[in-house]
């Protein structure tokens, strides 16, 4: 057996990962849409970025990414600003920003975002609006995993506030932006790790992170299942527009995403990841293929994986009332920064 067969069969053991003939089958069934049943293309976990845009010509069209510096999100930059499309690479200082605008080939324009800091995030989605252009492709990239300890930012446990509520509050403020484009796409990274979120779903008696003993893969898990609903939410109050909001799980990719893991994970990932792990080109072709695939149009409130959309495991993902109250309390988080288009 080839070392890309192996590699193929063991993801697909690790990951149990769906199929496109198993997702078709499924369809009659898809419950968690806000739209139509989805397209399901000929794209899975094999493919990689510059597959799934390679017969898309972006040119006029804007990209804005979080996370452009590194990993997925400099990936996706670069096959999206190879493809004709503006960029707008956002990372969380100017300097790791320009850097990575400046490497690759096409248009692009540095901003600055600290996701853990309201005023920043505030500032970029002006900068971002000051642009005075729409924003065809939202991309929420950026994201902290397996912090040691517990860690605060204005009084919310890290992952939340990085992952969850930065992100929050420049969705909505770019929010007008994105809807003023032909066909504006707001893509989220989830996880398969929304699994681990506690049982309830999202703690918002406990946002702090400080009752109970301190577990990163549960607040992790957490902030991806508020990502998710997200997206989830956001597409209902985008119902009758033609703005979308989807989002995605990446897969199992070994990126600086997973560099507060012990030593001796990392390097077990280093030596053995290709067994079970995506490229980084592979992991970031869902968020690419949802952002400007044409058939995915009107496709809005989906989770997808491998380029595909799939039925999410438990109640919580296509949960209405939690949705609703998360958006609320993320609201309430976020306070006067907050400029919501839904208000």
């Amino acid at each position: 057996m080839s070392e890309n067969v192996m590699k193929d069969v063991t993801r697909r053991q690790v990951m149990q990962g769906v199929s496109g003939a198993a997702l078709a089958a499924m369809m009659p069934q898809f419950a968690f849409a806000q739209s139509a049943d989805p397209f399901v293309g000929p794209f899975g976990a094999d493919s990689t970025a510059a597959d799934v845009v390679a017969d898309i010509d972006l040119t006029g069209k804007t990209a804005m990414i979080t996370g452009a510096n590194s990993g997925l999100g400099y990936e996706t930059m670069r096959v999206l600003a190879a493809r004709g499309a503006h960029v707008i690479g956002v990372a969380r200082t100017e300097e790791k920003a320009k850097t990575a605008c400046d490497s690759i080939d096409g248009k692009t324009t540095p901003l600055v975002c600290e996701l853990s800091n309201l005023e920043s995030v505030a500032n970029c989605a002006e900068q971002t609006k000051g642009l005075g252009i729409p924003i065809d492709m939202l991309i929420c990239n950026a994201g902290i995993m397996a912090l040691p300890e517990l860690q605060q930012v204005n009084g919310i446990e890290r992952h939340f506030f990085i992952n969850h509520v930065g992100h929050f509050l420049l969705i909505n403020n770019v929010l007008e932006s994105v809807k003023a484009a032909a066909q504006g796409r707001v893509v989220i990274l989830s996880s398969l790790g929304y699994k681990w979120a506690p049982e309830e779903g999202i703690q918002f008696d406990n946002l702090s992170g400080e009752q109970g003993e301190y577990d990163a893969n549960m607040f992790y898990g957490q902030s991806k299942l508020a990502n998710a609903l997200t997206a989830y939410e956001l597409s209902k109050r985008l119902e009758g527009t033609t703005t979308t909001a989807n989002s995605v799980h990446p897969g199992i990719i070994n990126t600086n995403l997973g560099r507060h893991f012990p030593w001796y994970t990392r390097l077990f990932a280093s030596l053995l990841g290709w067994t079970f792990m995506k490229s980084v080109e592979e992991g970031a072709a869902t968020q690419a293929y949802v952002a400007t695939h044409p058939n995915l149009a009107t496709v809005s409130g989906h989770y997808f994986e491998d380029c595909n959309p799939v039925v999410p495991e438990g109640s919580h993902m296509n949960n209405p009332e939690l949705s609703a109250k998360l958006w609320q309390v993320s609201e309430d988080l976020v306070g006067d920064y907050l400029q919501s288009p839904f208000a």
